[in-house]
């Protein structure tokens, strides 16, 4: 069974045609992670068949990439052989990158899509060029110099079912630490699809946005390099501390979830 985890924030006017675009892919069942909505959001999804497209629905706002870790978790006790991550405001011309990623998920246990793509690549702002850079190296000291600048952090992504029986749910909410939980445990990482990040049609956000992003995933890396050094984890380099969106990720919620669930099996036994 296939799953597609889309995170859903307010994205009304994207939402009927981010979810008519994977529903004319093979998939067996949607799962749009609607998390502090004050939009239509919830009435477009409910328009849809069940069996088809599932509610999963948090009032407050889960943060940046625990919807993911949410969306992946009810996947897999669904039965789940395979997720695909594809954003609510993805509505670029992303069908044949979501068919590259379908095609390649099972053989490959993590499929990245290349948002970076050396041919063409124009020069970026100061801050996305040291991300890139923070991507790069991380890539390089896992062995995955192969990867370039590809990273579960940016664009559509599949993982298989052993990626999540391997890695867990929790390091879903902050990619680069899953990244290097799947290299340490051998499972194998590619690059199946490649689209300039321009081209995935998501939501311009402005400048302020931008830079918080880009924060978000240089402390991501820092903790990713940390963890591969064996040092307590750390978001901070040279004095400053890279926070960006990181304290709007609720780990609480996902725990909530994850304990919720596991209450339950004990009482069905």
């Amino acid at each position: 069974m296939l799953c597609v985890v889309i995170p859903v924030q307010n994205e009304e006017d994207r939402l009927g045609r981010v979810l008519a675009n994977v529903l004319s892919l093979p998939v067996d069942l949607v799962l749009p992670v609607l998390n502090g909505s004050r939009d239509n959001s919830r009435r477009i999804i409910e328009s849809y068949p069940k069996d088809l497209v599932k509610l999963i629905h948090f009032d407050e706002p889960l943060g940046i990439d625990i919807p993911r870790a949410v969306g992946a978790f009810h996947a897999h006790r669904l039965g789940a052989d395979a997720v695909l991550f594809v954003d609510g405001d993805m509505v670029g011309k992303i069908r044949g990158t979501l068919e590259k990623l379908i095609k390649a998920v099972g053989g490959v246990d993590l499929c990245l899509t290349d948002c970076y793509p050396a041919e063409g690549r124009r020069r970026e702002t100061p801050i996305v060029e040291q991300l890139l850079e923070f991507r790069r190296q991380l890539n390089q000291a896992l062995g995955l110099e192969h990867l370039g600048t590809a990273s579960p952090s940016h664009g559509p992504h599949a993982v298989s079912r052993r990626f999540l029986d391997t890695v867990g749910f929790r390091e879903l909410g902050v990619p680069p630490l899953a990244l290097v939980f799947a290299a340490r445990r051998g499972l194998s990482i590619g690059i199946t699809a490649s689209l300039p990040h321009c081209e995935l049609g998501s939501s311009d956000r402005g400048p302020r946005h931008a830079q918080l992003i880009a924060e978000t995933i240089i402390g991501d890396h820092l903790e990713a390099f940390c963890v591969l050094a064996g040092r307590e984890r750390s978001r901070n380099r040279d004095g400053v501390t890279y926070d960006g969106y990181h304290h709007t990720r609720r780990w609480d919620l996902l725990e909530s979830l994850r304990s919720s669930y596991r209450q339950g099996a004990r009482r069905s036994r």
